[in-house]
Protein backbone atom coordinates (compact mmCIF):
# COMPACT_ATOMS: atom_id res chain seq x y z
CA UNK A 1 0.00 0.00 0.00
CA UNK A 2 0.92 3.46 0.00
CA UNK A 3 0.83 6.45 1.77
CA UNK A 4 -2.14 8.26 -0.39
CA UNK A 5 -4.15 4.56 0.28
CA UNK A 6 -2.54 4.46 4.44
CA UNK A 7 -3.65 7.86 4.72
CA UNK A 8 -7.49 7.17 3.61
CA UNK A 9 -7.74 4.81 6.29
CA UNK A 10 -6.21 6.49 8.87
CA UNK A 11 -8.53 8.36 11.55
CA UNK A 12 -8.64 12.56 11.92
CA UNK A 13 -6.58 12.35 15.20
CA UNK A 14 -3.62 10.89 13.04
CA UNK A 15 -4.54 12.68 9.85
CA UNK A 16 -4.10 16.27 11.98
CA UNK A 17 -0.77 14.72 14.03
CA UNK A 18 0.99 14.04 10.49
CA UNK A 19 -0.26 17.43 9.32
CA UNK A 20 1.04 19.27 12.20
CA UNK A 21 4.27 17.65 11.97
CA UNK A 22 4.77 18.89 8.13
CA UNK A 23 3.30 22.08 9.73
CA UNK A 24 0.69 21.68 7.08
CA UNK A 25 -2.21 24.96 6.69
CA UNK A 26 -5.67 23.30 6.45
CA UNK A 27 -9.41 22.96 8.08
CA UNK A 28 -8.22 20.09 10.07
CA UNK A 29 -11.64 18.93 10.46
CA UNK A 30 -11.23 17.99 6.43
CA UNK A 31 -10.16 14.85 6.02
CA UNK A 32 -9.84 14.86 2.38
CA UNK A 33 -8.13 18.46 2.82
CA UNK A 34 -5.81 16.79 5.13
CA UNK A 35 -5.20 14.08 3.14
CA UNK A 36 -4.34 16.57 -0.29
CA UNK A 37 -2.22 19.16 1.76
CA UNK A 38 0.30 16.34 3.72
CA UNK A 39 0.91 14.51 0.52
CA UNK A 40 1.32 17.81 -1.39
CA UNK A 41 3.64 18.58 1.57
CA UNK A 42 5.39 14.71 1.45
CA UNK A 43 6.02 14.85 -2.42
CA UNK A 44 8.33 17.87 -1.51
CA UNK A 45 12.07 16.86 -2.13
CA UNK A 46 13.56 19.26 0.75
CA UNK A 47 10.64 18.28 3.00
CA UNK A 48 12.35 14.91 3.30
CA UNK A 49 15.73 16.14 3.55
CA UNK A 50 15.02 17.96 6.17
CA UNK A 51 12.95 15.39 8.31
CA UNK A 52 15.79 12.79 7.68
CA UNK A 53 18.74 16.06 8.80
CA UNK A 54 16.81 16.31 11.88
CA UNK A 55 16.83 12.50 12.99
CA UNK A 56 19.11 11.39 15.35
CA UNK A 57 21.38 8.48 14.87
CA UNK A 58 19.78 6.03 16.80
CA UNK A 59 16.56 7.20 14.75
CA UNK A 60 18.29 6.54 11.66
CA UNK A 61 19.76 2.94 12.46
CA UNK A 62 15.94 2.13 13.07
CA UNK A 63 15.05 3.41 10.01
CA UNK A 64 17.37 1.62 8.04
CA UNK A 65 16.32 -1.29 9.64
CA UNK A 66 12.72 -1.28 7.76
CA UNK A 67 14.21 0.02 4.37
CA UNK A 68 15.21 -2.62 3.03
CA UNK A 69 12.82 -5.55 4.55
CA UNK A 70 10.84 -6.77 1.83
CA UNK A 71 7.76 -7.75 4.97
CA UNK A 72 4.97 -5.60 4.05
CA UNK A 73 4.28 -5.71 7.85
CA UNK A 74 5.65 -5.76 10.95
CA UNK A 75 4.85 -6.91 14.83
CA UNK A 76 4.32 -3.87 17.65
CA UNK A 77 7.49 -7.06 19.17
CA UNK A 78 9.83 -6.36 15.74
CA UNK A 79 9.68 -2.93 15.97
CA UNK A 80 10.68 -2.85 19.59
CA UNK A 81 13.60 -5.48 19.13
CA UNK A 82 14.85 -3.34 16.36
CA UNK A 83 14.30 -0.04 18.54
CA UNK A 84 16.07 -1.82 21.39
CA UNK A 85 18.98 -2.82 18.72
CA UNK A 86 19.61 0.42 17.47
CA UNK A 87 20.96 1.31 21.10
CA UNK A 88 24.46 0.86 20.55
CA UNK A 89 26.05 2.09 24.09
CA UNK A 90 27.80 4.84 22.89
CA UNK A 91 29.52 6.83 25.76
CA UNK A 92 28.09 10.48 25.10
CA UNK A 93 30.40 13.61 25.16
CA UNK A 94 30.18 15.47 28.76
CA UNK A 95 29.47 18.85 26.43
CA UNK A 96 26.63 16.61 24.76
CA UNK A 97 24.77 16.17 28.56
CA UNK A 98 25.25 19.55 29.04
CA UNK A 99 27.97 19.28 31.75
CA UNK A 100 31.11 21.72 30.66
CA UNK A 101 34.24 20.59 30.67
CA UNK A 102 35.75 22.42 33.08
CA UNK A 103 33.62 21.50 35.39
CA UNK A 104 34.38 17.89 34.79
CA UNK A 105 38.15 17.95 35.72
CA UNK A 106 37.54 19.81 38.86
CA UNK A 107 37.26 17.90 42.79
CA UNK A 108 33.48 17.30 43.10
CA UNK A 109 31.93 17.69 46.18
CA UNK A 110 28.90 15.79 47.91
CA UNK A 111 26.66 18.23 46.87
CA UNK A 112 28.22 18.98 43.46
CA UNK A 113 28.50 14.72 42.95
CA UNK A 114 24.70 14.17 43.97
CA UNK A 115 23.51 17.54 42.13
CA UNK A 116 25.46 15.31 39.37
CA UNK A 117 23.40 12.03 39.85
CA UNK A 118 20.27 13.88 39.45
CA UNK A 119 20.93 15.79 36.42
CA UNK A 120 22.09 12.08 34.54
CA UNK A 121 19.16 10.42 36.66
CA UNK A 122 17.17 13.38 34.90
CA UNK A 123 18.94 12.64 31.21
CA UNK A 124 18.37 8.98 31.53
CA UNK A 125 14.43 9.46 32.28
CA UNK A 126 14.29 11.45 29.02
CA UNK A 127 15.97 8.75 26.48
CA UNK A 128 13.38 7.65 24.11
CA UNK A 129 11.04 4.31 24.99
CA UNK A 130 10.52 2.02 22.06
CA UNK A 131 6.92 3.29 22.21
CA UNK A 132 8.10 6.97 22.06
CA UNK A 133 9.88 5.91 18.63
CA UNK A 134 7.22 4.48 17.11
CA UNK A 135 4.82 7.01 18.15
CA UNK A 136 7.48 9.75 16.38
CA UNK A 137 6.83 7.22 13.14
CA UNK A 138 3.58 6.98 13.11
CA UNK A 139 3.21 11.04 13.74
CA UNK A 140 5.60 11.43 10.63
CA UNK A 141 3.45 9.24 8.52
CA UNK A 142 5.93 6.80 8.09
CA UNK A 143 4.49 3.92 10.15
CA UNK A 144 1.03 3.13 9.91
CA UNK A 145 -1.34 0.30 12.29
CA UNK A 146 -4.93 -0.61 11.83
CA UNK A 147 -7.39 0.84 14.09
CA UNK A 148 -8.92 -2.35 15.84
CA UNK A 149 -8.49 -6.27 15.88
CA UNK A 150 -5.44 -7.97 15.28
CA UNK A 151 -4.02 -5.55 12.61
CA UNK A 152 -4.01 -2.96 15.19
CA UNK A 153 -0.43 -4.09 16.65
CA UNK A 154 0.66 -4.23 13.19
CA UNK A 155 2.30 -1.95 11.13
CA UNK A 156 3.24 -1.18 7.64
CA UNK A 157 5.83 1.21 5.79
CA UNK A 158 3.90 3.01 2.63
CA UNK A 159 5.63 1.38 -0.23
CA UNK A 160 6.15 4.88 -1.95
CA UNK A 161 7.51 6.22 1.38
CA UNK A 162 10.00 3.34 1.48
CA UNK A 163 11.39 4.23 -2.13
CA UNK A 164 11.41 8.10 -1.38
CA UNK A 165 13.31 7.58 2.53
CA UNK A 166 16.03 5.18 0.30
CA UNK A 167 16.36 8.21 -2.00
CA UNK A 168 16.92 10.73 1.02
CA UNK A 169 19.24 8.44 3.05
CA UNK A 170 21.13 7.20 -0.56
CA UNK A 171 22.17 11.06 -1.34
CA UNK A 172 22.89 12.27 2.42
CA UNK A 173 25.17 9.06 2.73
CA UNK A 174 26.65 9.44 -0.40
CA UNK A 175 28.30 13.05 0.19
CA UNK A 176 30.81 11.12 2.67
CA UNK A 177 32.19 9.05 0.45
CA UNK A 178 35.44 9.35 -1.99
CA UNK A 179 34.88 8.97 -5.74
CA UNK A 180 38.36 7.47 -6.89
CA UNK A 181 39.93 5.55 -10.49
CA UNK A 182 39.94 2.80 -11.14
CA UNK A 183 43.43 1.02 -9.76
CA UNK A 184 45.66 -0.50 -12.14
CA UNK A 185 45.40 -4.41 -11.10
CA UNK A 186 42.07 -5.45 -8.46
CA UNK A 187 40.91 -8.59 -7.28
CA UNK A 188 37.61 -10.29 -8.50
CA UNK A 189 36.33 -13.66 -7.18
CA UNK A 190 33.69 -14.02 -9.61
CA UNK A 191 32.95 -17.58 -9.78
CA UNK A 192 35.58 -18.64 -7.33
CA UNK A 193 33.02 -19.65 -4.33
CA UNK A 194 30.66 -21.76 -6.70
CA UNK A 195 34.02 -23.78 -8.31
CA UNK A 196 35.30 -24.58 -4.37
CA UNK A 197 31.81 -25.79 -3.50
CA UNK A 198 32.17 -28.44 -6.08
CA UNK A 199 36.21 -29.18 -5.25
CA UNK A 200 35.02 -29.77 -1.35
CA UNK A 201 32.34 -32.22 -2.52
CA UNK A 202 34.39 -33.85 -4.99
CA UNK A 203 37.53 -33.86 -2.12
CA UNK A 204 34.75 -35.62 0.29
CA UNK A 205 33.62 -38.06 -2.28
CA UNK A 206 37.51 -39.13 -3.46
CA UNK A 207 38.53 -39.51 -0.18
CA UNK A 208 37.80 -41.38 3.57
CA UNK A 209 38.00 -38.14 6.06
CA UNK A 210 37.71 -39.11 9.59
CA UNK A 211 36.47 -36.25 12.07
CA UNK A 212 36.75 -35.17 15.49
CA UNK A 213 33.92 -35.90 18.51
CA UNK A 214 32.55 -32.49 17.05
CA UNK A 215 32.92 -33.23 13.09
CA UNK A 216 35.80 -30.94 12.09
CA UNK A 217 38.21 -32.32 10.03
CA UNK A 218 41.67 -33.10 11.19
CA UNK A 219 44.65 -30.74 10.16
CA UNK A 220 46.24 -33.52 7.72
CA UNK A 221 42.74 -33.09 5.68
CA UNK A 222 41.66 -29.41 6.24
CA UNK A 223 45.46 -29.19 4.58
CA UNK A 224 45.06 -30.67 1.60
CA UNK A 225 41.78 -28.83 0.80
CA UNK A 226 42.92 -25.39 1.32
CA UNK A 227 45.15 -26.60 -1.20
CA UNK A 228 42.40 -27.25 -3.68
CA UNK A 229 40.55 -24.05 -3.43
CA UNK A 230 41.19 -21.19 -5.83
CA UNK A 231 41.20 -18.70 -2.81
CA UNK A 232 44.10 -19.49 -0.13
CA UNK A 233 43.53 -19.08 3.34
CA UNK A 234 44.77 -19.48 6.69
CA UNK A 235 43.89 -21.43 10.05
CA UNK A 236 42.55 -19.52 12.32
CA UNK A 237 44.98 -19.16 14.83
CA UNK A 238 45.28 -20.75 18.23
CA UNK A 239 43.42 -19.11 21.14
CA UNK A 240 41.52 -17.15 18.49
CA UNK A 241 38.40 -15.81 19.73
CA UNK A 242 35.81 -17.34 16.71
CA UNK A 243 32.23 -17.47 17.39
CA UNK A 244 28.74 -16.47 16.22
CA UNK A 245 29.22 -16.82 12.15
CA UNK A 246 28.65 -20.37 11.46
CA UNK A 247 28.96 -24.41 13.13
CA UNK A 248 32.63 -24.33 11.98
CA UNK A 249 33.78 -21.26 12.12
CA UNK A 250 35.89 -21.73 15.38
CA UNK A 251 38.31 -24.15 13.24
CA UNK A 252 37.59 -23.27 9.79
CA UNK A 253 39.13 -20.00 7.74
CA UNK A 254 36.28 -17.74 7.33
CA UNK A 255 35.92 -18.62 3.82
CA UNK A 256 36.02 -22.32 4.04
CA UNK A 257 33.78 -21.85 6.94
CA UNK A 258 30.79 -20.47 4.99
CA UNK A 259 31.50 -22.85 2.18
CA UNK A 260 31.17 -26.45 4.87
CA UNK A 261 28.12 -24.73 6.68
CA UNK A 262 26.36 -24.44 3.15
CA UNK A 263 27.00 -27.95 2.05
CA UNK A 264 26.23 -29.21 5.77
CA UNK A 265 22.72 -27.36 5.82
CA UNK A 266 22.36 -28.24 2.37
CA UNK A 267 22.38 -31.86 3.29
CA UNK A 268 25.09 -32.18 0.62
CA UNK A 269 27.63 -33.79 2.98
CA UNK A 270 26.87 -35.79 6.04
CA UNK A 271 28.52 -36.07 9.78
CA UNK A 272 28.61 -39.47 10.88
CA UNK A 273 30.47 -41.83 13.28
CA UNK A 274 33.29 -39.71 13.27
CA UNK A 275 32.92 -39.79 9.06
CA UNK A 276 32.13 -37.18 6.75
CA UNK A 277 30.78 -38.54 3.40
CA UNK A 278 28.50 -36.90 0.92
CA UNK A 279 25.12 -37.70 0.25
CA UNK A 280 23.60 -38.18 -2.65
CA UNK A 281 22.26 -34.73 -2.68
CA UNK A 282 25.87 -33.65 -2.86
CA UNK A 283 26.39 -36.53 -5.64
CA UNK A 284 23.34 -34.46 -7.74
CA UNK A 285 25.07 -31.49 -7.12
CA UNK A 286 28.59 -32.65 -8.63
CA UNK A 287 26.20 -33.64 -11.90
CA UNK A 288 25.34 -29.89 -11.90
CA UNK A 289 29.38 -28.93 -11.56
CA UNK A 290 28.90 -26.37 -14.41
CA UNK A 291 26.05 -24.31 -12.39
CA UNK A 292 26.94 -21.15 -10.51
CA UNK A 293 25.64 -21.12 -7.13
CA UNK A 294 26.29 -17.82 -6.34
CA UNK A 295 22.87 -16.16 -5.33
CA UNK A 296 21.95 -19.65 -3.10
CA UNK A 297 25.72 -18.95 -1.51
CA UNK A 298 24.69 -15.22 -0.99
CA UNK A 299 21.35 -15.83 0.57
CA UNK A 300 22.96 -18.39 2.50
CA UNK A 301 25.65 -15.93 3.67
CA UNK A 302 23.15 -13.17 4.75
CA UNK A 303 21.36 -16.19 6.87
CA UNK A 304 24.29 -17.49 8.43
CA UNK A 305 25.35 -13.90 9.12
CA UNK A 306 22.42 -11.79 10.09
CA UNK A 307 22.17 -12.87 13.86
CA UNK A 308 25.26 -11.11 15.44
CA UNK A 309 25.08 -8.42 12.38
CA UNK A 310 21.36 -7.06 12.55
CA UNK A 311 21.07 -4.70 9.93
CA UNK A 312 22.80 -6.45 7.26
CA UNK A 313 20.93 -6.34 4.86
CA UNK A 314 20.68 -2.71 5.17
CA UNK A 315 24.59 -2.37 4.93
CA UNK A 316 24.90 -4.34 2.00
CA UNK A 317 22.20 -2.91 -0.05
CA UNK A 318 24.01 0.20 0.68
CA UNK A 319 27.62 -0.44 -0.35
CA UNK A 320 26.08 -1.29 -3.64
CA UNK A 321 23.93 1.62 -4.08
CA UNK A 322 27.38 3.52 -3.02
CA UNK A 323 30.13 1.81 -4.70
CA UNK A 324 28.36 1.72 -8.48
CA UNK A 325 31.87 2.97 -9.84
CA UNK A 326 34.70 2.89 -7.88
CA UNK A 327 35.10 4.59 -4.28
CA UNK A 328 37.50 4.52 -1.55
CA UNK A 329 36.98 1.77 1.32
CA UNK A 330 38.13 3.89 3.82
CA UNK A 331 35.40 6.72 3.04
CA UNK A 332 32.59 3.64 2.60
CA UNK A 333 33.86 2.44 5.94
CA UNK A 334 34.05 6.02 7.51
CA UNK A 335 29.54 6.29 6.61
CA UNK A 336 29.07 2.90 6.83
CA UNK A 337 30.36 2.73 10.76
CA UNK A 338 28.17 4.23 12.31
CA UNK A 339 25.20 1.65 11.41
CA UNK A 340 27.07 -1.58 12.24
CA UNK A 341 27.22 -2.42 15.89
CA UNK A 342 30.07 -4.42 17.43
CA UNK A 343 29.87 -7.90 18.60
CA UNK A 344 31.41 -9.38 21.56
CA UNK A 345 35.03 -9.64 20.19
CA UNK A 346 34.27 -7.86 16.77
CA UNK A 347 35.02 -4.44 16.23
CA UNK A 348 32.30 -2.63 13.80
CA UNK A 349 35.76 -2.24 11.87
CA UNK A 350 36.19 -5.50 11.63
CA UNK A 351 32.93 -6.48 11.43
CA UNK A 352 32.77 -4.07 8.34
CA UNK A 353 36.08 -5.32 6.80
CA UNK A 354 36.23 -9.01 7.46
CA UNK A 355 32.76 -10.16 7.48
CA UNK A 356 31.46 -7.78 4.95
CA UNK A 357 33.56 -6.23 2.77
CA UNK A 358 35.82 -9.48 2.36
CA UNK A 359 33.13 -12.10 2.24
CA UNK A 360 31.38 -9.73 -0.53
CA UNK A 361 34.69 -10.03 -2.77
CA UNK A 362 34.56 -14.25 -1.69
CA UNK A 363 31.02 -13.78 -3.30
CA UNK A 364 32.12 -12.42 -6.37
CA UNK A 365 29.70 -8.88 -5.83
CA UNK A 366 32.43 -6.90 -4.73
CA UNK A 367 35.77 -5.83 -6.54
CA UNK A 368 38.88 -4.62 -4.25
CA UNK A 369 41.99 -3.11 -5.07
CA UNK A 370 45.25 -0.96 -4.50
CA UNK A 371 45.55 2.65 -6.13
CA UNK A 372 48.79 4.37 -5.58
CA UNK A 373 46.60 7.40 -4.75
CA UNK A 374 43.62 5.98 -3.56
CA UNK A 375 44.74 3.32 -1.19
CA UNK A 376 42.48 0.64 -0.99
CA UNK A 377 39.32 0.63 -3.43
CA UNK A 378 36.16 -0.47 -4.36
CA UNK A 379 33.97 -1.22 -6.83
CA UNK A 380 30.14 -3.83 -7.37
CA UNK A 381 29.92 -6.05 -9.56
CA UNK A 382 27.43 -6.32 -12.53
CA UNK A 383 26.49 -9.78 -11.06
CA UNK A 384 26.66 -9.09 -7.35
CA UNK A 385 24.39 -6.01 -8.07
CA UNK A 386 21.78 -7.95 -9.82
CA UNK A 387 21.75 -10.79 -7.33
CA UNK A 388 21.21 -7.65 -4.80
CA UNK A 389 18.66 -6.36 -6.44
CA UNK A 390 16.97 -10.02 -6.54
CA UNK A 391 17.09 -9.59 -10.85
CA UNK A 392 19.45 -12.84 -11.08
Amino acid sequence: MNLADMLGCADIQQLSRIAGEYRCECNGNSKNELIQTILSAVNRREVFEEQVGRMGLEDLRFLNSLLFDSRSSFSLEDLTARIQQSKFGEVQPLEAAGVPVESARKPKTNAQSSKRQSKAAALKAKELTPRDVILKFKHQGWLFNGLAGPNRYMFQVPADLKAKLRETMERKLMLTVEAAEEPQAYRDEQGLLTEDLYALLRYVQRNEIPTAADGSMYKRNLLQLLELCGVRESLPAKGEWRFGYGRKFHVYPNRLSLLYDYALDGRLLSEASEQLTITATGEAYLAEEQKDVTARLYKYWLKLYRTPIPNMVAIVHWIDCLAKQWVTAESLQRTLLPYIKPFYYDTAESIFAQRIVAMMLHLGLLRVGEHERYGTVVRMTRLGSAIISGSE
